[in-house]
């Protein structure tokens, strides 16, 4: 009996040591396994695996990247937060959209570098964000490298460090990350496409051309106002009165509850921007100098010349030929393309026309330009305008399409209005306010009384530097072209 209980006992305490042993050879493999699993091929890892005599099993729990906002460039510390596409516990891939924020410059959509969950959003709608502070946390597979923090953010213009580049047949490729997946959705090899960007970069216009040219499609155009016919003639009396009710102007906005209570908004966005550059530009000394031009004959051409221009995918409005004709002009008076130092002891003469158009948004007043015009042709001007009028409508402008203008011009006869005081948009040293077209008598050469498609300008120069006589000169010379616009072929290049 002594003899069974001491075997019983003995058996026990193996048995506590067994089990002892095989908890130590669990934890040990636990740990083991997750660091060198990768360095196993699938076959490899089988054999052994199916050798143990025991389960185990290994828990992979996510790492927590903090996302952050990094340097979009043009010296921008802080930006508005004006939508999120995600919310917490969505699943996201690379370069899926995560947010849209707006800085004093233009409207950026941030996308994201990992794949993962999101975790946390860090900032509410309309609050400041700050470049190189978190933005969201992304829980992303433990098992995977996580690359440096870096937020991708997709303009048309990017800097060095938004850059992609992606080795392509021994040359570098240079496209964003939006662009590369465009590419990549419509089975595009970016080596076949040729970039129109700087330093031979790859555009999305330039990805949406290739594709209309493979399909043979044309690219969508604005929509046409609609045309509304004459209506029939009437009794006088009623169409007197049908006449001073169509000069009602309709309100544009509906009129708001007076609750009685003040309300204080902080200012951000294109108006802080504006407060900015309008509080520097009324240090300038303006000198103002107004015309009339008599756009008949270019009225007529632009009619000749519209269905052209939509068959080839743009709409041609007057605002092409105002722009080139102001270029043109700039060819023989550079000193209204040129900036200004801060201590007003160098003048810098640019290069390229970059010709700026002031666009009523529903964000404010934005002011994006034409890139090199002094190298473009009448239908380039259209298409750019085009594509510039679409990203505005849309509140999605660029920053490379808002800055690095060198002269504006205003449309602001589209709205009303005959002549107007413009303000200069430092650094530039020069501006042109265009006025509503009116069909206004005039006398010819030979005294009789015509009717004349009239439009008024107005321009303002930096006086520092301009004088009347060269604002006068160039005003003459832009207005003979659009009078004359078969002129503007003897200086074209």
């Amino acid at each position: 009996m002594a003899a069974v209980c001491a075997l019983r006992s003995y058996c026990r305490v193996v048995g506590q040591l067994l089990c002892a042993r095989h908890i130590r050879l669990c934890s040990s493999f636990r740990l083991q396994k997750a660091k060198y699993i990768s360095g196993l091929n699938k076959s490899t890892w089988q054999d052994w695996h199916q050798h143990r005599l025991f389960r185990t099993t290994v828990v992979s729990h996510g790492q927590i990247v903090q996302f952050k906002l990094s340097d979009i460039g043009e010296g921008i510390t802080e930006v508005t937060v004006k939508e999120w596409y995600v919310k917490e516990g969505d699943t996201v891939s690379q370069f899926d959209s995560i947010c849209e924020v707006q800085s004093d410059k233009a409207s950026v959509t941030i996308t994201s570098r990992y794949d993962g969950v999101i975790k946390k959003l860090h900032y509410n709608l309309d609050e400041i964000a700050y470049v190189g502070a978190p933005l969201v946390d992304i829980e992303t597979d433990a098992l995977k490298d996580v690359a440096p923090e870096e937020d991708v953010v997709e303009t048309p213009a990017v800097s060095h460090e938004e850059q992609t580049h992606q080795e392509i047949k021994g040359h570098k490729t240079l496209a964003t990350p939006a662009v590369r997946r465009l590419a990549m959705e419509n089975n595009i090899k970016l080596s076949e496409v040729v970039g129109t960007g700087k330093d031979n970069r790859i555009l999305k216009e330039d990805i949406l051309n290739y594709l209309a040219k493979q399909t043979g499609a044309i690219l969508p155009l604005s929509p046409e106002p609609e045309l509304i016919p004459p209506s029939p003639k009437r009794d006088p009396a009623h169409g007197k009165l049908e006449e001073k009710t169509s000069k009602i102007p309709t309100p544009v906005s509906v009129p708001r509850d007076i609750s009685g209570k003040d309300k204080t908004e902080a200012l951000s966005g294109f108006h802080k921007a504006m407060v900015k550059s309008m509080t520097i530009a009324l240090k300038i000394p303006h000198f103002g100098y107004c015309d009339e031009v008599d756009l008949t004959q270019l009225i007529k051409l632009r009619e000749q010349l519209k269905s052209v221009a939509e068959a080839r995918g743009a709409k041609l409005s007057f605002m092409p030929f105002f722009i080139k004709a102001a270029s043109l002009g700039l060819l023989h008076y550079p000193i209204l393309n040129a900036s200004l130092d801060e201590n007003c002891q160098n003048i810098t003469y640019k290069a390229s026309h970059n010709i700026g158009v002031a666009m009523d948004t529903g964000q404010g007043l934005v002011v994006p330009n034409v890139k090199n015009v002094q190298i473009r042709s009448v239908f380039e001007i259209a298409s750019e305008l085009n594509r510039l009028q679409n990203l505005g409508s849309a509140n999605q402008l660029g920053t490379n399409d808002l800055t690095g203008g060198t002269f504006t011009l205003s449309n602001i006869g589209t709205i009303g209005g005959t002549y107007a005081k413009a303000v200069i948009l430092p650094p530039e040293v020069a501006i042109g306010a265009l006025g509503k077209l009116q069909v206004l008598p005039r006398f010819n050469s030979e005294g009789e009384v015509f009717k004349a498609q009239i439009m008024n300008v107005s321009w303002s120069a930096d006086h520092r530097i301009i004088d009347g006589a060269t604002m006068a000169r160039f005003s003459n010379l832009w207005k003979s072209y659009l009078e004359n616009p078969a002129s503007m072929l003897l200086d074209l290049k």
